[in-house]
């Protein structure tokens, strides 16, 4: 059972999992390290596309061998970008990650209509996952770094995305929990209502693959003692596999809190809605962070 990155790794290797892994201006130390710990680890083959020179210095000066990496010289950041993605878009790589490019670059590649890789009237979206070592097992989230305000079909869309991503996992019934700032029916909270009609939408097998609930605060989605003090009965409290957040604001600083706060966290996110996962790690995210990432697309185009 996977419960922390550790078993994603030893998943990954138990079944000889390996994927083709296309890093756009992957130029910077933090992506080339990432890039070269998923090679080493064996999950994947990984392209950059960059300047081949950067690329050399960085691995010269940390000691990585270049000849790990299928390195496609394009000393252009925009044009290396839109050629990684392009690259994506053929079927030549099965992951894309973003490496020191800026995110408004990565995304207008990813969105290009002609050789982007959204879908016509697709939604793109993001997924995150967290391991706490105060809770009992990973924590699958959304969305805390594209939608800033989804409508109700958005978050229908958000939350099947969700469970798509804790399937490839290995959970095979996660259970969803729609977050609000109560767990009481508030008609003047609009995130109330929706994330009632959302968990009905679940009882009715109209969201499919999962047990969902809400209203649900956040303590008591993810803590048995505040639901055993509140005396709340629900499938899904205390034991959340996936957090659907009314907005980006609550999601961005649930993310940030547990990464900049709470000691022993680790973290990955991804892009999701498109027709290759995209790791869309910040240019400031630890290297761990951006391997967990990795990983986690990997999972995924694994399903």
């Amino acid at each position: 059972m996977i419960t922390k990155f550790a078993d994603v790794f030893a998943e990954l290797k138990a079944k000889g999992v390996c994927k083709k892994l296309v890093v756009a201006w992957g130029v910077d130390e933090h992506s080339i390290e990432a890039a070269y710990k998923a090679v080493e680890a064996g999950f994947v083959k990984a392209v950059l596309v960059g300047d081949s020179k950067l690329i050399g210095e960085v691995c010269s000066r940390c000691g990585f061998d270049v000849s790990k990496f299928d390195v496609i010289d394009n000393p252009v950041e925009l044009k290396a970008v839109a050629q990684a993605v392009q690259m994506v878009h053929d079927g030549e790589g099965d992951v894309l990650m973003k490496g020191l490019c800026s995110t408004d670059k990565f995304l207008r590649a990813i969105l290009n209509k002609e050789t982007g890789l959204l879908p016509a009237k697709g939604l793109l979206s993001h997924v995150g996952v967290i391991e706490n070592p105060k809770y009992h097992k990973l924590i699958f989230m959304s969305d805390m770094a594209v939608i800033p305000l989804p409508d109700f079909r958005q978050k229908v869309k958000i939350t099947n995305f969700m469970v798509d991503v804790a399937h490839s996992f290995g959970i095979a019934k996660p259970k969803v929990a729609f977050i609000a700032a109560s767990e009481q029916m508030m008609d003047s909270m609009p995130a109330c209502v929706e994330a009632a009609q959302l968990a009905k939408m679940c009882d009715r097998g109209q969201i499919k693959g999962c047990i969902g609930d809400g209203p649900l605060a956040l303590d008591v989605a993810v803590d048995e003692e505040s639901v055993a003090i509140k005396k709340l009965v629900s499938p899904v409290a205390g034991d959340a596999d996936c957090l659907l957040f009314p907005n980006i604001e609550s999601g961005n600083v649930f993310w940030k809190t547990n990464s900049k706060l709470a000691d022993g966290v680790r973290q990955a996110g991804m892009l999701v809605g498109t027709t290759a996962p995209c790791v869309l790690a910040s240019r400031a995210d630890s290297v761990d962070t951006k391997l967990n990432s990795i990983a986690e697309a990997v999972m995924f185009v694994n399903k």
